[in-house]
Parts: structure tokens; C-alpha cells; sequence
């Protein structure tokens, strides 16, 4: 399979909803995509326009600092450390990362790809586009013979679930009977939200605790969109095994891919204040607060949900019905059956939307109640 054969882009078939939804008097209120409508923090703004004599060819491997800043974030944020220079990679966006690993680690058919049952696709589209066969499962045990490479996404998109320390090892001793590389997506890893993850740090694939020291075939990959409102700068990153790493650089001297200078100073940059993080977290908590108590007096039930960026709901029903009746109160969501067969009654909600956007779903719920 190639490029060439990859189905039409599901959200187009939300279209007629967002239409519906646009109807309303008072406009849309639109949680669909989860794109960040805050300001991009000043202070990486800046750093992007200090940088932007970027008259030269961008490093293949990333500058200095950047893979520096990195390795610090890692050991400050997320309990990984002795990280070096060898070990991380900046990249042009996590999803495109996702949808070429496949392609970039040599795998196609016969080759087997993991990812969550309730998912989002693009790991499903990577392996395809590689020619490998993708398998829907959670379950370490269930993870076939032939499997080279596993996707874990914690916290989920776009149920929210975040595996322990104690789920990641028991992947890991999985992975390595099975001889695949373990990737981590971890965009979402700042986003704690329920105990015990409103209190400590949500684990990452690299964690001591899961790798024993030993990074071997294991990634985690990471993204500034959410954390930084940096999703227009294409900011992300992988780290873990230097040897797969280095398999990747090999790859980028070939292909290209290199991140632009001016990004790469403000990824820097951003990696290093914490504060405009925790700004950021805080716009979300209340959005989750006030929508997650409409949503449920309305008669939804939330799952899951303990981390991340996105309510998910059902009210029992098909998710397209409920997509419609939103869509009557001119709230436009994500049908649950885009993220696998798994999830035919539930429906996503980003919590990207503007305090005032937000405030009026909340007010339109509250008045179907």
C-alpha cells in the first residue's frame, strides 16, 4: 500500500456537522480537532525572531543547545535522566514522526504494528503506508508473533488512559520477548488531571523504573503543540536508544526532514521555562472543570479521561446521534468510530476552545438539561 491508496481523510466526514453546528445563533463552540487557540508565549516568539538569519543549511542532528534542552526537560519533567546529545532528536512534528517511523525503521509486510485499540490513526496509516500490517490491542499478551514495533500512547488520544510504571515495564518485557522497538507517544504527558496524575508526574516509556537503566529499543516521542501552543512550529521530538537514533540521523542525511533554525532556537527556549507550562495547564483545568460538570448534568457519562487534552463521552447511543444532537446546540466533536471500531458510542471533546467559547457550550448544555 502506498500513499496513493490511503482512504479518504474521516474528518471530511464531519463537514454537514460543522455546518449544522455554524447555524446556531450564537455560533459554533468547536471541539473537534483539539488545534491550541492560545497566544504562543511571548518569550518563544521572541527567540524565534532573534533566529530568523537562518541563512545557512538547519544541523541534521539538531544545535547544541537544542539537544541539550532536550536532555534537561527529560531529567527535570519527566525523571529520565543521563540523557546525551546521542540519545534525542528534534523533528518536524510528532505526527509526522508517527506516520514515517514504519517507513524509517525498515519495517513492511510481514511486519506486524501495535497501537491501542481506541487510537488515534495515524499509527494505523504508518504502518500501511510501510507495507506492514497493523494490530489493534492493549493487552501485552495479545501482541502477536511478528510484531516490530508497538505503539503506546500515554495519556491516550483520545480517551485519556496513562499507563504506570508498572503497565510500561510489563510492555517493555513484552516487546523485548517479541524483538520489536517500543514507542512511546507522550504529547500529552503534561496533562495530568485525576489522581494519582494531578500529583505526581505521568510516567514516561524512558523512566528508570520501566527501562531498568537499559534503553534499549525503546523511544519516547514528545511534542511542544499542546504544552507550549507551538502546534504552528511543527516542535517535537524522540529520544531514547542511541542506537535507533542513530538509525534515524542516517535516515535525515538522506531524506532531509531537518528542523528550521529559527525553530530549533525557540524549542530551546521553551524547554527551558516551566512557568508558561504551567500557565497553559492551568487555562485547561478550569475548561475541564466547568465542561466536564455541563456534560454530565446533561446526561453524558465521561470515561476515562484522567490525563490529556480531551473529554471522552457517551450517552449511550451511536456516536453520530450524539455528534448530531451536539451539533443542534452548535458544539461540533470527533465521532468516536474514527479512532477504531472499539469506540462506536463515544465522542471526543477538545478542551481547545476559548474560555468564552467554552463558557457558551457549558450555558447551552445547562439549558437541555
Amino acid at each position: 500500500m502506498g500513499v496513493a491508496d490511503l482512504a479518504d481523510y474521516p474528518w471530511d466526514a464531519v463537514a454537514p456537522y460543522a455546518e449544522r453546528a455554524r447555524t446556531h445563533p450564537d455560533g459554533i463552540v468547536d471541539l473537534s480537532i483539539g488545534s491550541p487557540v492560545d497566544p504562543t508565549p511571548q518569550l518563544v516568539r521572541d527567540a524565534l525572531a532573534a533566529a530568523t538569519d537562518a541563512h545557512a543549511y538547519p544541523q541534521t542532528v539538531g544545535t547544541p543547545p537544542l539537544r541539550e534542552a532536550i536532555a534537561q526537560w527529560f531529567a527535570r519533567r519527566r525523571g529520565v535522566p543521563d540523557l546525551g546529545a546521542a540519545h534525542v532528536l528534534p523533528t518536524i512534528g510528532s505526527k509526522e514522526l508517527v506516520a514515517l517511523l514504519p517507513t524509517l525503521l525498515d519495517l513492511g509486510p510481514g511486519d506486524v504494528v501495535v497501537h491501542p485499540r481506541v487510537a488515534y490513526p495515524t499509527y494505523e496509516v504508518g504502518a500501511r503506508v510501510a507495507g506492514a500490517t497493523p494490530f489493534a490491542g492493549d493487552d501485552p499478551a495479545q501482541w502477536p508473533e511478528g510484531t516490530r514495533l508497538i505503539w503506546l500512547n500515554s495519556p491516550g488520544n483520545p480517551d485519556g488512559r496513562v499507563w504506570d510504571a508498572t503497565a510500561l515495564r510489563a510492555a517493555r518485557d513484552r516487546a523485548r520477548e517479541l524483538g520489536a522497538v517500543l514507542a512511546g507517544d507522550e504529547c500529552y504527558a503534561e496533562l495530568g488531571w485525576d489522581a494519582p496524575w494531578d500529583a505526581e508526574p505521568i510516567p514516561s516509556v524512558l523512566d528508570p523504573r520501566v527501562t531498568g537503566g537499559d534503553l534499549t529499543g525503546i523511544l519516547s516521542v514528545y511534542s511542544l503543540s499542546k504544552q507550549s501552543n507551538l502546534a504552528g512550529y511543527r516542535a517535537a521530538f524522540v529520544a531514547g536508544d542511541r542506537a535507533l537514533i542513530a538509525r534515524l540521523v542516517t535516515a535525515r542525511k538522506h531524506l532531509g526532514l531537518m528542523l528550521p533554525a529559527p525553530v530549533q532556537q525557540a524549542m530551546a527556549v521553551a524547554l527551558g521555562d516551566d512557568t508558561h507550562v504551567a500557565a497553559q495547564k492551568e487555562r485547561y483545568r478550569r475548561r475541564r472543570s466547568v465542561l466536564r460538570s455541563a456534560l454530565e448534568q446533561a446526561g453524558f457519562r465521561v470515561d476515562r479521561s484522567e490525563a490529556g487534552l480531551y473529554l471522552w463521552v457517551t450517552e449511550g447511543r451511536d456516536a453520530w446521534e450524539s455528534l448530531g444532537r451536539l451539533a443542534d446546540l452548535g458544539i461540533l466533536g470527533g465521532p468516536g468510530v474514527f479512532y477504531g471500531p472499539a469506540a462506536p458510542q463515544h465522542v471526543r471533546l477538545s478542551l481547545t476552545a476559548s474560555d468564552e467559547r467554552i463558557d457558551a457550550a457549558v450555558a447551552r448544555l445547562a439549558a437541555v438539561r
